[in-house]
């Protein structure tokens, strides 16, 4: 027995929510039971009747709270549910639903603890080729900070196991796409990708209003989770960079001092003793940073058998 739910956070989705509720899949190859959750986040239309309507099961956030809050409310509700594989799809009908089963077959088969739905990026219409550029780009910067493969890092399009919803943890406030990504690669989840079509556009993105301030954004993001779950890579290459500037000046003083120069070149050994003492700063904080990584880990799986106690009782 093998439970899906399927959750849709929403936002004044009214025009879109129903197109999408009625594309869903009723049923599913190695799926024995199929529910719906609607995460209904601050709505101010009829998004939530709809959803009652339909017969999806409404989780109601008051006041908004933005879509990556409503996306951990999601699955902490879809775990509560029973669920053993969650998908996450948008309210805006943007994915394909008939390509849920490709999506969901690689958590069922064991193979994956995590599947992206990947979109045909350059065949999107509605993208400018400004924003096709930035996505390949930002899925490239996430397969590399991440240790994943996945190939359209910004998909919302996703499937996770009971496992992978246990142990995600979402702290930014504006999206958990690369966020999610992040946390899967540290905490040695794996994670596939699966070719995903999308439908005609029905809207334009409540998201991405502006491409310049959802890369500030998603750049913040990135690094902030980066430090959090790679924090002695981070600073160690920091600390790399800067002991080799000060090993340069070392040589530079040197090389003049060999010549008969060194008088003039005081400067250049100040200016190393101050990267080579930051240097040694740096390698310290990444080592503290390590410390702290893996007390983290603990907690998380302190916090992870906790999860599992609090679906049992």
């Amino acid at each position: 027995m093998t439970k899906l739910v399927i959750q849709i956070p929403c936002f004044n989705e009214e025009e879109t929510l129903l197109t999408t509720l009625k594309s869903l899949p009723e049923t599913v190859d190695g799926i024995s039971e199929i529910e719906v959750l609607v995460i209904d986040d601050g709505s101010k239309d009829n998004s939530a009747q709809i959803a009652e309507k339909w017969g999806a099961k409404v989780l109601e956030i008051k006041p908004n709270k933005g879509l990556a809050n409503a996306f951990r409310s999601g699955l902490q509700e879809c775990l509560k549910m029973g669920a053993d594989i969650i998908v996450n799809t948008d309210a805006d009908n943007q994915y394909d639903a008939s390509c849920m089963e490709d999506l969901i077959k690689p958590v069922l088969s064991g193979e994956a603890d995590i599947v992206v739905g990947a979109r045909d990026i350059s065949s999107i219409k509605e993208f400018s080729f400004v924003k096709k550029l930035l996505q390949k780009l930002g899925s490239a910067v996430l397969r590399l900070l991440s240790s994943t493969k996945v190939q359209d890092a910004p998909s919302g399009f996703r499937a996770f196991s009971k496992d992978a919803a246990l142990k995600l943890n979402v702290f930014d406030n504006y999206t958990y796409t690369m966020e999610t990504l992040l946390q899967a690669g540290a905490k040695g989840l794996k994670v596939v990708s699966v070719p995903v079509r999308v439908n005609p556009q029905l809207r334009k993105s409540k998201l991405v209003k502006n491409i310049f301030s959802y890369v500030v954004k998603s750049m913040k993001t990135t690094l902030r989770m980066f430090i959090v779950y790679r924090p002695f890579r981070f600073f160690i290459a920091f600390s790399l960079v800067t002991a080799l500037f000060g090993l340069f000046l070392v040589g530079r003083f040197l090389y003049y001092y060999l010549l008969g120069q060194g008088n003039g070149h005081i400067q250049s050994l100040i200016f190393a003793a101050v990267f080579l003492i930051s240097a040694i700063q740096l390698a310290i904080v990444a080592v503290i940073g390590d410390l702290l990584s893996i007390n983290r880990k603990l907690l998380e799986d302190i916090q992870t058998r906790v999860r599992n106690f609090e679906l049992k009782k």
